[in-house]
């Protein structure tokens, strides 16, 4: 039996599939994959991620995008991260005018099936955009804020793992994510 081979597709036919497409998908290197997704917990952390750090920057010529938005790596991975923020205005692909490739700051909500592609892979990508300053990995399985941040060209720190009762400092762009905040339960206490 022979096994069937994915199809490969160009960046123009991804970014038209894209287009029309009702789920997102990822590229990379010809491949296309659906992203799976997310839990109510997943959209909840995400959202208030972007609560905090649009609060944050509402007085500085800064942009929060969600999910819907897209970026485009330089090693060619087009995905959507939980949070996207841009400084000093936008600037897209020129083959794809619906893709970001100038963030500051990359965020990701973890999953059981995602977790380890936000913390290996998918962050390698992101090491190669340079705008990014800082890399911002929220937990799923506990209260805990990750920030790596760009020291020189092409080092990465790991600086900080907020945990509960602490604040998550993102120096790049002058904000702080309280991680008492993001892991709230609106719903704790209510008969």
């Amino acid at each position: 039996m022979i096994a069937a081979s994915r199809p490969r597709y160009t960046i123009q036919e991804y970014v038209r599939i894209e287009q029309y497409a009702n789920v997102k998908h990822e590229y990379l290197d010809g491949q296309v994959w659906a992203m799976a997704g997310g839990t109510p917990e997943h959209a909840r952390l995400a959202s208030a991620v972007t609560i905090a750090l649009g609060a944050g920057l509402r007085d500085r010529p800064c942009a929060v995008y969600s999910s819907d938005a897209r970026v485009r790596a330089a090693t060619g991975l087009d995905t959507y991260p939980d949070v996207t923020v841009v400084c000093g205005g936008e600037q897209r692909d020129l083959g794809d005018e619906l893709a970001l490739v100038n963030p500051i700051v990359l965020v990701e909500v973890t999953s059981d099936s995602s977790e380890a592609y936000d913390r290996g892979s998918k962050f390698e990508h992101y090491k190669s955009i340079p705008s990014l300053r800082e890399y911002v990995v929220v937990s799923h399985r506990e209260p805990c804020i990750s920030v790596f941040r760009r020291e020189g060209e092409q080092t990465w720190t790991l600086v900080g793992e907020a945990r509960s009762g602490g604040r998550a400092k993102l120096e790049s762009i002058g904000c702080e994510i309280e991680v008492d905040d993001v892991y709230r339960d609106p719903f704790a206490g209510r008969a």
